[in-house]
């Protein structure tokens, strides 16, 4: 079911999504050669504790996921680029990490990603994530009341299509409000003008991903991370945005 919310409502959800936020800049900020992910992960864990905050992760046992999922963040290292258990891995020079973090705060959820090269930066891993940026934001810009879904879905593949990337459907955005994924599904691949009208109160994550070669996952003997079939560096970019009549407003960003 698709709920919208009110302006009060969506000011709460902000709340929430400055911290989430805060984590995510912490985290990254914190990649650095030398780092192991359980630390990262622990400093996650400890930040969601201080806050009083409920983790969207922990116990979650969707059904593409071999759950519960026991940890607080998903850090996705190099191919591995969506839902990536935190392990014993150090962090080494030019390794491609993403950070995917969702909480509640009273009863309000926000969801957010961004992927970062640690130490040195190659040219090839850098297009690669802006690219996913760059989509984010066309995709933003379209969530307005009037548009569609499909115009949402449109702006991030044509960005793909642009820059040479190939999109996988199976795996995409997301209503977002009193949990973490509800309803809309938003592939990162659709056709302008179709789909689900938007209106003022609704709320999304919107979440394009991609890799340097193929669309094509597999997923680990953990049951959670998927990586990519050719073992070639992944990227994810997310934010959690509320529609209003002003416009899109995104509120997984710190004041």
């Amino acid at each position: 079911m698709i709920e919208l919310k009110t302006p009060a409502e969506i000011e709460k959800m902000a709340v929430t999504g400055r911290f989430v936020a805060s984590v995510l800049r912490e985290m990254t900020e914190r990649a650095e050669p030398g780092v192991n992910l359980l630390d990262l992960e622990q400093r996650a864990r400890d930040m969601v504790a201080e806050r009083g905050a409920q983790s969207c992760y922990w116990d979650y046992a969707p059904s593409f996921g071999e759950g519960p999922f026991r940890n607080v963040i998903c850090l996705s290292v190099n191919d591995a680029v969506l839902h990536g258990k935190p392990f014993d891995y150090t962090l080494a020079d030019g390794d491609v990490l993403t950070c995917d973090f969702a909480v509640l705060i009273d009863g309000w959820a926000a969801d957010a990603a961004v992927t970062v090269q640690v130490g040195d930066q190659t040219p090839d891993v850098t297009a690669l994530i802006d690219s996913t940026r760059r989509a984010l934001a066309a995709a933003i810009a379209q969530a307005k009341p009037g548009n569609r879904l499909g115009d949402v879905s449109a702006a991030i593949g044509a960005v793909a299509r642009q820059d040479g990337y190939p999109v996988n459907t199976d795996f995409g955005g997301h209503g977002i409000g009193r949990e973490m994924h509800g309803d809309p599904h938003i592939p990162n691949r659709g056709r302008p003008g179709k789909g689900l009208p938007l209106r003022a109160g609704l709320t999304l994550a919107i979440e394009p991903w991609w890799g340097m070669g193929t669309d094509r996952l597999v997923t680990d003997p953990d049951g959670w991370t998927l990586r990519l079939a050719d073992g070639k560096p992944g990227a994810h970019s997310e934010h959690t945005v509320a529609i209003t009549d002003d416009g899109p407003r995104i509120l997984t960003v710190e004041d």
